[in-house]
């Protein structure tokens, strides 16, 4: 180990910049001061702290969470059609199906049965009708249709939760007829049951988290309190996060899924954070530096990064509002919450903390962990990797691209489809069901569903040219329309819809022809030429359709606004053109490489029986989006701290190869416990049971892996050896810029 390496500017204070010359800028004042501020008040700022938290949380225990509705994550002209359903009333409850089926070797009728469900299900004031019994073409299933009474008005219900007492009945009549198999399945059973299952994985996903984080902590610092401080920290984000989102869920109605996003970034990044702040205050210690000193200097390098780190996170959340639906932009908003909340605690109540404790955050030590993990050692590993690689870096660049290139291959083949109630997992009793419906009777699977908007004047014109569509479409061929129009129309008769069956699955090519057909020559043919008329084609194959297509509309807005806004932050924080595209390159590369493994994974069912899935040949619609930018804020969360002590080194004067090798081995052990943290805990979400919460976590994991170890370990070092000095060169207009980043 050079001299070089294990040397550091003398201490700094309040003001100071990394190198130890007085005069600080502008930025790195504030969050000097803010520093100074928590230190000096720390009992006011934990107290603060913890009664946001509290309030914030607790609040949302009695104020709820506003959720989004179908129509609000949708896109196009299927959103149109939702809407048009959803701010209808049609006079019908949700239908929930009761399928009744003979088990083995048993050969009596149902009705009996049916007539036992009729008289359970007449007597819940949730049930507003019971239809007739169907039977499937092979004579073996019957299917009873049962409409539930959802209210009206202020007081209309979602289907989810008036669906309960329907349940128990169903229960107790296959209790009552154990020779029958009798199941129920609609829109109120399956998102009871999701919400029910898909609450208890999270939570328990939460609760495997802490202990995982904190383990990987321990083994990082060889201290319980300097382990438990950023899991407390880290945790204490996510709640004031959860809090945060449920208030603004009353202005954005909340993505069943932001509360999943919200503990995924905001416990990697708020633990993280703290790691980085921790870790600097102890080094600085163990070169002997007061308590005071080693926390003004942290301040000073590690404060500064977390607001880079955290302004970069932010803006590539922020792409997120670019993407035409709402689904994104619930999920942007409560990311940037969280995020902003653990920037917000890293500066002002981690030195309070650290403060109040002292050298005590280094209580107790655990023996044989302590001494493995004295801050004064770099990493032998990351010693011996980088060798190779300053030796010749041309190669290791080559290297590591031919590696994520050939990772990256299989987008070329990526298929995007949104999730289906078919797709939730076979585990759930509801979906066998469902799928026992689909195979028993074929035209109850996919419909396409045309609504029309019209005067009430002209209801009769509307039903007519609805029946002249029908005829044609049965003519026109590709469907599966019976010869009766299957119309309903609202009770003011201001809005129609109709059923267009088709024989084929919702995603098929064949679908998506009908479905173009219907928009392109049919509907315009019959209802389009009604005057003042309003149309559009919902279902879940223009749900699919159009979100599909939104998004590769939509997708060069946000990825060229998180690129460029990411470059702007790189370029304030180092002043230099070449490390911004550097970080943005490498940040590009990482992300084709988790898309291509994704694609692998889980397109083509490569690991099925590992993770506990069923493959339907595609990527969840929304997944590539939401992996870009919260890949790409993650990553530069790294970048930055990596670049940082990089810096350092230069600015005291060592050669290229020499700060790049120090600044690597010097941050190794705090970057990789860090990337080890967040590949734990977005492990942990692929044991979740729906597809794209397994989808989310694989491809997280599989990014911060491959970021922090090929990325960091080849192409890093490499194209920085190769640029050499003239990379951290900085830009003579660029020299105004306020200064934000060290560490």
């Amino acid at each position: 180990m050079t001299r070089a390496e294990t040397t550091r500017p003398a201490p700094t204070r309040v003001g100071a910049d990394s190198s130890g010359q007085a005069g600080g800028r502008p930025a790195a004042k504030g969050v000097e001061r803010l520093a100074d501020w928590s230190i000096r008040h720390r009992r006011l700022a934990l107290s603060l702290w913890i009664f946001a938290v509290v309030v914030a949380f607790g609040g949302s225990m009695f104020t709820g969470v506003v959720e989004q509705s179908d129509a609000d994550t949708l896109s196009g002209q299927a959103a149109v059609a939702e809407r048009l359903l959803d701010e209808s009333d049609f006079g019908e409850g949700a239908i929930e199906n009761v399928l009744i089926q003979p088990k083995a070797g048993v050969s009596a009728g149902t009705d009996q049965i049916v007539a036992d469900l009729r008289a359970r299900y007449r007597v819940l004031s949730e049930v507003e009708q019971v239809g007739d019994p169907v039977t499937s073409p092979d004579g073996r299933s019957v299917l009873l249709p049962v409409h539930l009474d959802l209210g009206s008005g202020e007081s209309r219900t979602l289907p989810k939760n008036a669906v309960g007492p329907m349940i128990e009945a169903t229960e107790a009549a296959q209790k009552a007829h154990p020779d029958f198999s009798i199941a129920q399945v609609g829109a109120g059973s399956i998102g009871k049951e999701f919400s029910e299952r898909y609450g208890q994985e999270f939570q328990r996903a939460e609760y495997i988290s802490l202990p995982v984080t904190f383990a990987i902590l321990l083994v990082t610092f060889g201290a319980l309190v300097a382990a438990g401080v950023p899991v407390l920290l880290g945790m204490s984000a996510v709640l004031f996060g959860l809090g945060l989102a449920s208030v603004t869920s009353f202005v954005l109605p909340a993505n069943t899924n932001q509360p999943s996003l919200i503990l995924l970034v905001g416990l990697a990044v708020g633990v993280d954070y703290s790691l980085f702040y921790i870790r600097r205050v102890r080094e600085e210690r163990a070169l002997g530096r007061s308590p005071g000193d080693a926390l003004h200097i942290a301040a000073a390098t590690s404060g500064r990064a977390v607001v880079v780190s955290g302004i970069s996170v932010v803006v590539a959340m922020a792409g997120m509002f670019f993407a035409g639906n709402m689904i994104f932009s619930s999920l942007a908003l409560g990311t940037i919450l969280v995020v902003g909340v653990a920037v917000l605690g890293s500066l002002v109540v981690l030195p309070a903390v650290l403060s109040m404790l002292g050298d005590r955050i280094n209580w107790p030590r655990i023996p044989l962990l302590s001494r493995r993990t004295r801050v004064d050692r770099g990493s032998r590993v990351w010693e011996a990797v980088l060798r190779p690689v300053l030796k010749a870096p041309a190669l290791a660049v080559v290297v590591g691209l031919i590696a994520l290139g050939a990772a990256a291959w299989p987008i070329t083949d990526m298929r995007l489809k949104m999730p289906s109630d078919e797709d939730l997992p076979r585990s759930y009793p509801v979906v066998r069901t469902l799928h026992e419906v689909v195979k028993a009777f074929p035209s109850e699977s996919t419909s396409h569903v045309v609504v029309v908007e019209a005067p009430a004047a002209q209801h009769d014109r509307v039903v007519s040219a609805l029946t002249e569509l029908n005829t044609r479409a049965r003519s026109a061929g590709g469907f599966a329309v019976s010869e009766e129009a299957k119309t309903a129309s609202s009770v003011d008769d201001r809005v129609t819809k109709m059923y267009v069956a088709v024989p084929d699955e919702a995603n098929s090519p064949e679908a998506e022809r009908t479905l173009d057909r219907l928009r392109t020559d049919l509907i315009p043919a019959t209802v389009g030429q009604i005057p003042g008329a309003v149309w559009a084609v919902g279902g879940p194959t223009a749900f699919n359709s159009d979100f599909s297509s939104v998004q590769e509309e939509r997708l060069p807005y946000v990825v060229g606004f998180v690129v460029l806004l990411c470059l702007v932050v790189m370029l304030v924080a180092f002043r230099s053109f070449l490390i911004a595209l550097v970080t943005g390159l490498l940040n590009l590369i990482s992300v084709g490489a988790a898309y291509g493994v994704l694609v692998l994974i889980f397109q083509n069912d490569w690991a099925e029986s590992v993770l506990g899935f069923e493959s339907n040949g595609a990527i969840v619609s929304w997944i590539p989006l939401i992996l870009f930018v919260v890949l790409f804020g993650l990553s530069m969360d790294y970048h930055v701290f990596v670049l940082s002590r990089i810096r350092e080194a230069v600015a005291r004067g060592e050669e290229v190869r020499d700060a790049v090798r120090s600044g690597i081995v010097r941050s190794a052990g705090v970057v990789t416990s860090a990337a080890v943290i967040m590949v734990a805990v977005f492990a942990l979400f692929a044991t979740l049971s729906t597809l794209e919460m397994k989808q989310l976590g694989v491809g997280l994991a599989v990014a911060i892996l491959l970021d922090a170890t090929v990325v960091r370990g080849l192409l890093l070092p490499g194209f920085l050896a190769l640029l050499g000095r003239p990379a951290w060169r900085e830009v003579s207009f660029l020299r105004r810029l306020p200064s934000v980043a060290h560490d």
